[in-house]
């Protein structure tokens, strides 16, 4: 089986090549210098961006796999959710595709892909799905940030999520309130490899609640009205490094405890961990470390699956194409504010 799968979610133009639970090819063309001056994803641009690069990317990826059009059994593309205007471009041409070539296709949620994408080791043309098991994901990311118990391929549930700025969205904005460019979670993470994690006091919200729910607009707000009282502060470089530690430091030590405290609970020996922020040296550091103080596995996924990218929707769909999953109407919509299940 031979499927061709499209990424166009936010800001990344992605194309992927999936046969047989290999990634053939994972092409994926970045927005993010586009944005830069804005501060910020513009969504109109953003799907002017994918007008223009879809045609080329989709070349690209069916030319590195060395498949034609004609050679695919399936097609797939993310529904949702994700900006609206950026996800028609990808999931139209896909469906457009599919009924060109005649061929079954398949709507696919970008949040269950994220935790597929642990499970693909290695890099395209040597990219393969390795047999899974049961374990407690955490997804974390600009937009959001969940934990989800997954029984088995294509049975899960979400066990909380954040209920207002997720993590990545709170590096970002504390990066900013700092004068850092966009997007800032990276610098931050090189910044905090210079400073003392223990510099400065912030919150940790939610942490002691029993719940799995994430909340970081409070320590967003922490960090706004520490910047207000010690302005002098970022005129030091090695002050403004103490403080990307620092609020490294809480936002980690959330999302880390959480998730050990869930698998451990859920009786799961494995944990995974996906999304933008994933690539955080930082967070990847100190799960390996929880996890392996915790007698748990740990998979992370590769950093260049870690950001939206086209693989994991095309391995999602090959699983559902495998299972007795109905396909996708030709004529269904795009769901932007589509809820993980």
């Amino acid at each position: 089986m031979t499927l061709l799968a499209l990424e166009t979610s936010c800001d990344e133009t992605s194309a992927a090549v999936i046969c047989g639970g290999k990634v053939l090819a994972n092409v994926v063309s970045s927005q993010i210098q586009l944005h830069a001056e804005y501060g910020g994803v513009v969504p109109e641009l953003a799907a002017r961006e994918h007008l223009k690069n879809l045609l080329p990317v989709v070349r690209s990826a069916l030319g590195v796999a060395g498949v034609s059009p004609a050679q695919l059994d399936a097609v797939a593309a993310t529904q949702g959710p994700g900006l609206p205007m950026a996800l028609l471009v990808g999931f139209k041409a896909a469906q457009s595709m599919a009924y060109a070539l005649r061929k079954p296709f398949l709507g696919i949620h970008h949040h269950e892909a994220h935790l597929y994408s642990p499970w693909i080791t290695g890099t395209p043309p040597a990219a393969d799905f390795v047999s899974f098991e049961p374990n407690v994901s955490l997804i974390v990311s600009g937009g959001h940030t969940m934990l989800v118990l997954v029984e088995s391929e294509l049975k899960h549930h979400v066990l909380g999520g954040t209920i207002d700025d997720a993590a990545g969205e709170c590096f970002d904005k504390a990066g900013k309130l700092m004068g850092l460019a966009y997007p800032a979670g990276p610098i931050i993470d090189r910044l905090a490899g210079q400073g003392n994690p223990a510099a400065y006091a912030f919150p940790r919200p939610l942490l002691h609640e029993a719940n799995d729910d994430f909340s970081f607009s409070g320590l967003k707000t922490s960090v706004r009205y520490f910047i207000r009282d010690h302005p002098a502060l970022l005129e030091e470089h090695a002050k403004i490094c103490d403080l990307s530690a620092s609020v490294q430091e809480a936002i980690i030590e959330v999302l880390v405890k959480k998730t050990i405290r869930a698998a451990r609970r859920e009786g799961v020996r494995c944990v995974t961990a996906s999304g933008g922020v994933t690539c955080n040296r930082g967070l990847r550091h100190e799960l390996e470390r929880a996890c392996k103080n915790n007698g748990l596995k740990l998979r992370l996924a590769e950093k260049t699956l870690c950001t939206d990218n086209a693989a994991m929707i095309g391995i999602l769909a090959e699983r559902k194409l495998l299972s007795p999953s109905a396909f996708s109407p030709l004529d269904d919509e795009i769901k932007p504010g589509w809820t993980l299940g």
